[in-house]
């Protein structure tokens, strides 16, 4: 049999598509519709929670769970720009699709953005339906097929099964749709392609774990009760940048304050002290070497002071003087805050 990934006929929102999920927009819709729909009202209580937004309450996703909050109240710029590696991902889904299909002689359709039937926040965009499941010839339309690519630095963690945010988001699917497995294929580094099976029955506690987390992050996004910060420091500063891209004018603090720099400056002379000490260390192993490029331990390599190539070296005012066309067309001036902390309340090594 030859496989074949197609489109469907003729998609009509509110049609079935899955055992309990109906279309709510069509995979042919448009990249600004597709983000309204996916994002919901909060001012009418009609907020929805996809499967990305499912790995970051978690926490276990690229970014905080306070971005899902302010991306649902609409606080935040809409990004049409997702990055290379989203543009890859988006361009190379297709291929995907279509080797699954041919590796496993089954049929998938592109279906959309689909909703459950009985609490209709609770979506997800499925990127293929799987018509003609593998495991089951005769049981026809029984899951789906979620299509990655990643980076080969990411390949250690898709040696048994997939990572934790690829899990959560196709838990979700399942909570989703109805579907008792859902099939996942990921392209990685460009040319290492695998295949995982995910079965809801050896999650179920996940799911209804996932599903009481994402209806409580829905009904705080509704009521405007912010959930307080957490995960990566370097998400949440990006997060604070969109929210306020300018800033201007001073604001009164409370003396809450004073635990907040003492932390910093503490952590900051630390950071300090280390950062000495590793020169420190790194300039005594240089000595030890004199002349030599390796020194030997017990017949083995200790360490080595090898010279590598780094990067490109530019001139930047000398551009600007005699080539100002291009640098102008090649250099872009960025700009970079950074914590100041006033001399008053400043930690030094004595204090």
């Amino acid at each position: 049999m030859t496989a074949i990934a197609i489109e469907p006929a003729a998609p009509i929102v509110g049609r079935r598509v899955t055992p309990t999920a109906r279309l709510v927009l069509p995979a042919t819709a448009g990249r600004a519709e597709w983000l309204a729909a996916r994002r919901g009202d909060h001012r009418d209580g009609s907020t929805r929670i996809g499967s990305s937004d499912v790995a970051d309450i978690l926490g276990v996703g690229y970014n905080v769970p306070l971005r899902v909050f302010h991306e649902k109240r609409g606080e935040l710029p809409e990004d049409d720009n997702a990055g290379e590696a989203a543009l890859w991902g988006n361009l190379h889904e297709e291929t995907i699709a279509r080797e699954w299909a041919r590796r496993n002689r089954s049929v998938v359709r592109r279906v959309g953005l689909v909703g459950n039937d009985e609490r209709p926040w609770m979506t997800c965009t499925l990127d293929r339906r799987v018509t003609e499941c593998p495991l089951n010839r005769e049981q026809r339309e029984t899951c789906a097929l979620e299509i990655k690519t990643r980076s080969a630095w990411l390949a250690g963690k898709w040696l048994r099964s997939t990572p934790d945010d690829v899990l959560a988001q196709v838990l979700w699917q399942m909570a989703v749709t109805g579907y008792d497995h859902v099939h996942v294929a990921v392209l990685i580094g460009g040319n290492d392609y695998r295949q995982y099976v995910i079965r809801r029955n050896d999650h179920e506690a996940i799911i209804e774990n996932l599903i009481a987390a994402a209806d409580l992050m829905r009904q705080r996004i509704i009521a405007g009760d912010t959930p307080a910060p957490s995960g990566d420091p370097d998400r949440l500063v990006e997060l604070y940048g969109d929210l306020y891209p300018e800033r201007a004018g001073g604001l009164d603090v409370g003396p809450e304050v004073l635990d907040l720099l003492d932390r910093y400056e503490t952590h900051r002379l630390a950071e300090k002290r280390e950062k000495r000490g590793k020169d420190e260390a790194k300039a005594d192993l240089i000595a030890l070497l004199g002349g030599h490029e390796r020194a030997q331990f017990a017949e083995e390599d200790a360490y080595s002071y090898t010279a590598r190539r780094g990067r490109p070296a530019v001139a930047l005012a000398l551009m600007a003087e005699q080539y100002p066309d291009a640098y102008e067309a090649c250099v872009t001036e960025t700009t970079v805050r950074a914590i100041n902390v006033g001399r008053n309340f400043r930690k030094t090594e004595e204090s």
